[in-house]
């Protein structure tokens, strides 16, 4: 299984969405709350290449986007090969 990493906020829904449909393809995934830590949320600006929005996800050290993007990659078959590493 693929290293997953995902930066989030506590009340997100989007967050939320993320999370939902990781859990549902088995994935496990370390989350990182941005809320309360500024170095934190620069680690993840840096890392997806200037965005602000959480989520932020990362498939094995490729970011890989938000939740609307991690919807596209499952719609289209090609979230599973990420994840199965």
């Amino acid at each position: 299984m693929a290293k997953v990493i995902m930066y989030t906020t506590m009340l997100c829904p989007y967050c939320h969405r993320a999370k939902a449909l990781l859990k549902k393809k088995g994935a496990t995934f370390t989350e990182i709350d941005v809320s309360t830590d500024p170095d934190k949320r620069d680690e993840m600006v840096s890392l997806s290449g200037g965005r602000r929005t959480v989520p932020q996800v990362f498939i094995d050290g490729r970011h890989v986007g938000g939740s609307e993007e991690l919807a596209v990659l499952d719609a289209t078959g090609k979230l599973d090969r990420l994840l199965a590493g």
